[in-house]
């Protein structure tokens, strides 16, 4: 029996983690403020909105990726790429001191969604091919 498209494995977490990805992408520039109150005071406003805008735009590709024949592998990749991204810089900025320990909030987060992309399968073609 064939998989229907919103059945492939990673679909679901490709749309959950894109979500997640732009709105946390989005929260500091359409509300610094409170993005501030949780994550700590920023200087390099630049910083901020290039960092929002490129998460947010990862989250956007996710879901649309994993709608393409193919596309959940890819959403994978973006998903994974992104889960690894930012814990690694919430890991080695906190014990310095540069930036707030609220970002280990962000890395559990992440391990979750590193976790979620490891149980579904990198090729769902091959997973549907030997259920048959």
């Amino acid at each position: 029996m064939a998989r229907t498209p919103d059945r492939e494995p990673g679909r679901g977490v490709a749309v959950a983690h894109g979500a997640f990805n732009v709105v946390g992408g989005l929260w500091p520039l359409v509300h610094l403020r409170s993005f501030e109150w949780v994550f700590g005071p920023k200087t390099d406003v630049w910083l901020r909105m290039t960092t929002g805008g490129l998460l947010a735009s990862a989250g956007l590709a996710q879901p649309a990726a994993a709608a393409g024949p193919g596309g959940p592998a890819h959403a994978r990749r973006v998903g994974l790429g992104t889960a690894l991204t930012l814990p690694a810089v919430d890991l080695a900025y906190v014990p310095r001191g540069r930036i707030r320990p609220t970002y280990l909030l962000d890395a559990v987060m992440q391990t979750g969604w590193i976790t979620a992309w490891l149980r579904t399968s990198a090729r769902p073609a091959a997973r549907a091919g030997a259920a048959r």
